[in-house]
């Protein structure tokens, strides 16, 4: 009867110890999750300043505002594809080094490319660190215990985020 016991509190405190993990990494997740939404609003935001600015020709400007506009205002499930787009948009019209040097050279051109380069630097690291946070969510939910005794309570299950974040060509000296 102790033994049983004994394997009975083994049982509950392996399960609870599990039970935290899963928490943790839940909590984690969350974090990276705000972290990408953060990262994602600062490019979109940029961008969208930059293309009011008045420093491109106008017909960038009404593709990267347009681009732009669409990555902040989009739906959860249509998230994925505005910021691919507005990284397709991105990449159009800074295809060639002449569209970057125009913008330096205006007025403030610098420090708006220095920002947008950061920002867009800063998009694959966040949505790297998320999707790491989900894979190893999901490996621990993908285990039997944690199945069988429903050690993740409602929780969602973890989607990765998956987007297209090439940085424009031109940006690739500054980015790297």
């Amino acid at each position: 009867m102790i033994w049983i016991a004994v394997v009975l509190v083994f049982v509950a405190v392996y399960l609870s110890w599990t039970a935290g993990r899963l928490d943790r990494l839940h909590s984690r997740l969350d974090a990276a999750r705000a972290a990408l939404d953060a990262q994602l609003l600062r490019r979109a935001s940029v961008a969208q300043e930059l293309a009011t600015a008045g420093v491109l020709d106008p017909a960038s400007s009404i593709v990267l505002y347009q681009a732009a506009h669409a990555a902040r205002q989009a739906e959860e499930e249509q998230r994925e594809v505005a910021e691919s787009e507005l990284s397709q948009a991105l990449r159009a019209v800074f295809a060639e080094d002449a569209q970057v040097d125009v913008v330096r050279e205006a007025p403030g051109g610098e420090a708006a490319l220095g920002e947008l380069t950061e920002a867009v630097r800063r998009v694959p690291m966040a949505r790297r660190f998320h999707n790491d946070a989900v894979r190893a969510a999901r490996a621990l939910r993908r285990h039997r215990k944690v199945r069988w005794f429903r050690l993740a309570g409602h929780a969602p299950f973890p989607m990765a985020f998956e987007m297209d974040d090439e940085p424009p060509a031109a940006f690739a000296a500054r980015v790297g």
